[in-house]
C-alpha cells in the first residue's frame, strides 16, 4: 500500500525535475549559448554576397579619363534548376557565348557550368534572371588605351589586385573598401534580399589625376613608335617635362623585348654621355673659373690624356667654350674638367640628381649610378666629363636640364597632380617643389643662349624649327653589357628646350641602338622636332599659347645674291684658323639652306679692314651672328648699314 500511495508523488516529482531540465536546457540555449545558435541560424539562413569596391579612376591632367572600373558579370549555371533549357540556350548564343559552353549549361546530367568570360549586366539581364542562372557581379579594370600609358600606369589582376606602375604605387587609395549583401536562404537554397539583416555597402577607392597630357601622350608614343621602325633601333624613351612646376607631361617608352612592361624611362638607366657637358661648363661659368669666350687647344681632334686616346668628331685646332659645347668636343670638355677637384666634379653631378631617385609615384623607378670619388680611377674624371661611368635615367636627366630652363632650380617631378575622395573631396593636391638650387640665373641663361648655338649650325640642326627657337644638346653612346662596349652598338639622344628663351617644356628623347644613324643630332634630335611641331598644331598639348604668341618667332633671312650662307651639317667637315685664336665655321659643300633668325631690326655694322677677331667681336656686339667664307675680295653680306632682323647671319668673305 505504501507504495502505490506514494506513485503519485514520484510521479509529481519526476515531471518536476524534467520540467527543470527543460527550463535549465532553454536557459542554456537561450542564454548562455544564445550567441552560438544564432551565428548557426545566420549560417544556415543568411548568407552574405560580396560586394567588390570599384577601384578608383585614373584621369590624365585635363580630366580625361585614362582608366576606371567597370560593373561585369560572371555567369554560373545549375542545368538541373533550368526548367526551361532551350530559351536559355538561345539567350546564351545571342550574348555571344560558344556552342560548346551552350551545350554544357543546357545539360541536366551536368551539375555547375561556369561561363567563362564577362559580360556587360545589360547584354545579359535576360539570362541573369532565368531560374538556375547564379550572376555574380564583378568589377573589371578597363585597361589604358596605348602601350605607353599601361607602362605608367601599371597593371591589376584578377581580383583587382594591383601588379606594377601607379595602380601599386597607391593601390592603398585606388582599391577601396569591399562591402557585402545579406541574403536569405529557404529550405530549397533558393536565396531572396533580405528586408532584415543589413549588408555592408562597398566604398569605392579615391580618384587619381596624373599630370599627363593624353593629347602630348598620344603625340609622342606615336613619334617614338615611328623613330624605332624607322631607325631599326631596340627601343626609346621620350620624356616631356613642364618647366615651371617641374610636371611630367608625357612619359613614352617602347622596348622590342616583349616582356617589358615598366615605363622604362624611369627604370632603367643609360650613360648619357655629351647631354652631361653643359652641367659641367655651367659649374664652371658659375664659379669663374672659365668664361663662354676662352679657348682650349684641341689639337686637331685627337689628344693623348692618361695614356687614353680621346677624340673630337668635330676636329678643330682649338674651341671656345661656347664651341665646346656646340660641337660637343670631347678634348676641350675634359681640359675644362681638369679645373676640378674630385670632390666638386663628383659634388656637381649629385646635385643635379644623379645617383637618387627623383621621388616620383613609381614603385620601381631607378636611383642610376654615381659613384664616389674613393671609387673613381684615374680616368674616371675624363670619363664624366664626356658622360661615362655614370647612369641616369632619362627622367633624371629631363629634371636637370628643367633647371637650366628655369633659372637654375631643380625641381621634384610629379606625376600625380591630384588626389580625390569618391565625394570629391580634395585629399592631396601637388604643389611645386624645390629640391635644390642647382646653377646661378645668370649660369642658366648663359646655358640656354650656348644650347640655342647646338641647333644653330652645331650638332642638333634636325631638331631645328621654321618658328620658334628650340636650345638643346646631343648625345652619342657606347652600349655596354656584362661591363663590355659593344662593338656597333650606340644610344642616340637629345635633350631640347622649348621655346629657347622662355622654356615652357624640356623633351629628351633616346633612341637605342639605332641602326640607320648612331649620332644623337641625326636619329634623336629630329624626333623632338617631329614631337613639338606636332604640340603647336595640337588643340590641346599642354602648351601655353598665349605666352608662345608673344615670343619672337624666327623669319627666314634673304641669302646673298653671289655666294648663299650655307649651314654645317653635323658631319661637314670644318676649317678653323691657328690655334690661338677664335674658331668659325665654314662650310661651301654642304646643300644650302636658309638660315632662321629671330625677328627685330638693326642696322648691320661694318667689318671692313678687320682681323677675323674683331669682326667677329663686333657683329656679335651688335647683335648678329657671323660666318667666315672663303673667296675672293673683302666684302660682307648684308652690305654694313643695312637693316637686318636681330640674330641674322652675316657672311664675310675673307681671302683664299
Amino acid at each position: 500500500m505504501s507504495l502505490f500511495a506514494n506513485r503519485p508523488r514520484l510521479i509529481h516529482v519526476s515531471l518536476a525535475l524534467f520540467a527543470l531540465a527543460v527550463v535549465s536546457r532553454a536557459a542554456k540555449v537561450q542564454l548562455l549559448d544564445a550567441e552560438r545558435w544564432r551565428s548557426r541560424a545566420r549560417d544556415q539562413q543568411v548568407t552574405a554576397s560580396p560586394l567588390p569596391a570599384p577601384r578608383g579612376a585614373i584621369r590624365d591632367a585635363s580630366g580625361e579619363v585614362l582608366v576606371e572600373s567597370r560593373e561585369m558579370v560572371h555567369l554560373r549555371v545549375a542545368p538541373r534548376e533550368v526548367k526551361n533549357p532551350s530559351p536559355l540556350g538561345q539567350l546564351l548564343v545571342r550574348a555571344g557565348v560558344g556552342a560548346e559552353w551552350v551545350a554544357r549549361a543546357t545539360d541536366s546530367t551536368n551539375q555547375w557550368v561556369e561561363i567563362p568570360g564577362l559580360f556587360l549586366p545589360t547584354d545579359v539581364a535576360m539570362i541573369s534572371a532565368t531560374r538556375g542562372v547564379h550572376a555574380e557581379p564583378v568589377l573589371n579594370r578597363v585597361a589604358p588605351p596605348t602601350d605607353g600609358l599601361r607602362r605608367i600606369i601599371g597593371r591589376t589582376a584578377d581580383g583587382g589586385v594591383a601588379v606594377d606602375g601607379v595602380e601599386l604605387a597607391l593601390d592603398a587609395l585606388l582599391k577601396g573598401e569591399a562591402g557585402h549583401e545579406a541574403l536569405l536562404r529557404d529550405s530549397k537554397g533558393r536565396l531572396f534580399a533580405s528586408p532584415a539583416v543589413d549588408g555592408a555597402a562597398a566604398r569605392a577607392g579615391h580618384g587619381v589625376t596624373l599630370t599627363i597630357n593624353a593629347g602630348l601622350q598620344d603625340i609622342a608614343e606615336r613619334s617614338l613608335n615611328d623613330a624605332v621602325a624607322k631607325q631599326g633601333a631596340a627601343g626609346g624613351d621620350i620624356v616631356i617635362l613642364d618647366v615651371p612646376t617641374g610636371e611630367i607631361r608625357a612619359l613614352a617608352s617602347r622596348r622590342s623585348d616583349p616582356r617589358s612592361t615598366a615605363a622604362t624611362a624611369l627604370t632603367e638607366p643609360y650613360e648619357p654621355g655629351s647631354t652631361l657637358k653643359p652641367f659641367l661648363a655651367a659649374w664652371l661659368l658659375d664659379h669663374h673659373r672659365a668664361r663662354v669666350d676662352e679657348v682650349m687647344n684641341t689639337y686637331g681632334g685627337k689628344w693623348i690624356y692618361n695614356g687614353r686616346l680621346i677624340e673630337d668628331d668635330h676636329k678643330a685646332a682649338s674651341f671656345t667654350l661656347a664651341d665646346v659645347i656646340r660641337f660637343s668636343s670631347n678634348i676641350g670638355i675634359v681640359q675644362f674638367a681638369q679645373r676640378l677637384s674630385p670632390r666638386e666634379q663628383y659634388e656637381l653631378l649629385r646635385d643635379a640628381g644623379f645617383g637618387a631617385p627623383t621621388g616620383t609615384t613609381y614603385p620601381s623607378e631607378s636611383p642610376g649610378r654615381l659613384a664616389s670619388p674613393s671609387q673613381w680611377s684615374k680616368q674616371t674624371p675624363a670619363s664624366l666629363a664626356m658622360g661615362y661611368e655614370i647612369l641616369v635615367t632619362p627622367l633624371q636627366l629631363a629634371a636637370a636640364y628643367a633647371a637650366i630652363a628655369n633659372g637654375g632650380e631643380l625641381l621634384q617631378p610629379a606625376l600625380v597632380r591630384e588626389i580625390r575622395r569618391p565625394d570629391g573631396t580634395q585629399v592631396y593636391t601637388h604643389q611645386r617643389r624645390v629640391v635644390r638650387r642647382l646653377m646661378t640665373p645668370d649660369a642658366a641663361r648663359t646655358m640656354r643662349g650656348l644650347l640655342k648655338g647646338v641647333l644653330d649650325g652645331g650638332t642638333a640642326a634636325g631638331a631645328s624649327l621654321a618658328t620658334f627657337e628650340v636650345a638643346g644638346k646631343t648625345g652619342t653612346t657606347k652600349v655596354a653589357r656584362n661591363r663590355h662596349y659593344v662593338k656597333g652598338e650606340y644610344t642616340a639622344s637629345f635633350v631640347g628646350m622649348f621655346p629657347a628663351d622662355a622654356p615652357q617644356i624640356v623633351i629628351l628623347v633616346k633612341l637605342d641602338s639605332p641602326r640607320k644613324s648612331i649620332y644623337g643630332g641625326k636619329a634623336a634630335a629630329p624626333v623632338s622636332k617631329i614631337v613639338l611641331e606636332a604640340a603647336i598644331a595640337a588643340r590641346d598639348a599642354a602648351l601655353d599659347r598665349r605666352a608662345l604668341a608673344n615670343t619672337p618667332q624666327r623669319m627666314a633671312a634673304a641669302p646673298p645674291p653671289d655666294e648663299p650662307v650655307r649651314d654645317a651639317a653635323e658631319s661637314a667637315p670644318v676649317v678653323m684658323e691657328s690655334a690661338g685664336s677664335v674658331p668659325y665655321e665654314v662650310s661651301l659643300e654642304q646643300p644650302a639652306r636658309a638660315s632662321r633668325v629671330v625677328a627685330g631690326a638693326r642696322s648691320v655694322p661694318s667689318v671692313h679692314g678687320l682681323s677675323r677677331r674683331e669682326a667677329a667681336r663686333v657683329l656679335h656686339r651688335a647683335g648678329f651672328r657671323v660666318q667666315f667664307v672663303v673667296g675672293d675680295g673683302d666684302t660682307q653680306w648684308p652690305a654694313a648699314g643695312t637693316v637686318a632682323p636681330s640674330g641674322s647671319r652675316v657672311a664675310v668673305v675673307v681671302a683664299r
